[in-house]
């Protein structure tokens, strides 16, 4: 199991039993093979929401606001209007380099997404974070697991989630909320 994925499994438990997930389906549909850490994660914990605060997007999810599949169309979407009125974030100028959404922020319009350059592999994309309602960017040298790790223990360098760390960590599952 990826160290992250471990170490986040000691702080919070994963609730429910595991299910899996049709990954190649999902990569098929989304174009590329996911990082094993993002598989890990989903696998172990399914989609949901860490602390009140951070949604880990699942491609199995029936609700489209949690479906990586969907929000990886609907960004996209967005982005592409985004670029027209905006400059990219300087992570992105090279021809080819993308985002792709793995997890969002409840109640604010923030998303985290991976860092997508050509001829790198999926183990290793790092991380973007963008506010979702104002222009910033952030560029996190780290995976997936290793930056949701390090936002839920307080040791990430963001000015963002200043409720985080929370005194106790929680998962909510989406199939206990979605039912």
């Amino acid at each position: 199991m990826h160290p992250a994925v471990e170490s986040l499994t000691e702080i919070v438990a994963p609730s429910g039993p595991r299910r899996s997930r049709d990954w190649p389906a999902a990569e098929r549909e989304l174009g590329t093979t996911l990082p094993t850490d993002y598989r890990q994660l989903v696998e172990t914990y399914g989609g949901g929401v860490f602390d009140e605060t951070i949604w880990l997007l699942d491609p199995a999810c029936p609700d489209d606001n949690y479906d990586l599949l969907a929000q990886a169309a609907e960004r996209a979407e967005i982005l592409e209007k985004l670029w027209e009125v905006e400059p990219r974030p300087a992570q992105l100028e090279e021809s080819g380099t993308k985002v792709l959404p793995w997890a969002y922020i409840e109640g604010t319009g923030a998303m985290l997404y991976w860092l997508v350059k050509p001829g790198q592999e999926p183990d290793e994309w790092t991380v973007m974070f963008n506010e979702g309602r104002g222009p910033l960017w952030e560029h996190h040298d780290a995976q997936c697991a290793s930056f949701l790790l390090a936002v839920l223990t307080g040791q990430a360098e963001t000015e963002y989630f200043p409720e985080l760390p929370a005194d106790q960590h929680q998962f909510d599952s989406n199939d206990e909320i979605l039912g």
